[in-house]
């Protein structure tokens, strides 16, 4: 699609940038404060979607607040040629909440594949990262753990008005 960005996607930017409204039907609380139909909001997010003008919609939880204290990166060292088939594995665990590919710092960094884990204890979180070493197994040359040590804001782009 080659729609051009407009004033009413802005608007739709704009409206959602810090969420969707917490309500049981945030599109219909978005086509009412925009003049616009539900059906047409979600047209137009997904278009957005589809382009690239957004890259995601989804929950971004508060891990402190529903019980997961510890957080850690595992970083791992793998062939890049296997990168996408591995991130894939990993990235399908159920405790893994996402995972990519970042390129090596060589020779003080060799990881290429980050995942995130999280748990309610340092503990849990090493048991769930052995379970990933398990998975990759010989194909994995080394890893480590980066556990969190204070929160972050996460935040995407921000238009002004």
């Amino acid at each position: 699609m080659s729609e051009a960005f407009d004033a009413v996607d802005r608007q739709l930017v704009q409206a959602t940038q810090a969420g969707l409204p917490l309500v049981a039907r945030p599109y219909h609380c978005l086509a009412e404060q925009l003049g616009i139909s539900p059906a047409e909001v979600m047209a137009r997010l997904a278009r957005l979607l589809e382009s690239g003008i957004i890259r995601r919609i989804g929950a971004v939880p508060n891990h402190y607040a529903i019980g997961y204290t510890a957080n850690g990166m595992s970083v791992w060292d793998v062939p890049d040629e296997r990168i996408d088939e591995l991130g894939e594995l990993v990235g399908a665990l159920d405790f893994v909440t996402h995972a990519y590919h970042r390129p090596r710092r060589l020779p003080e960094w060799p990881y290429n594949l980050f995942a995130m884990v999280h748990g309610g204890s340092r503990a849990e979180v090493l048991a769930k990262v052995a379970a990933i070493a398990e998975l990759l197994g010989p194909v994995c040359r080394s890893h480590d753990v980066l556990f969190s040590t204070r929160i972050l804001k996460k935040t995407g782009l921000r238009l002004g008005a």
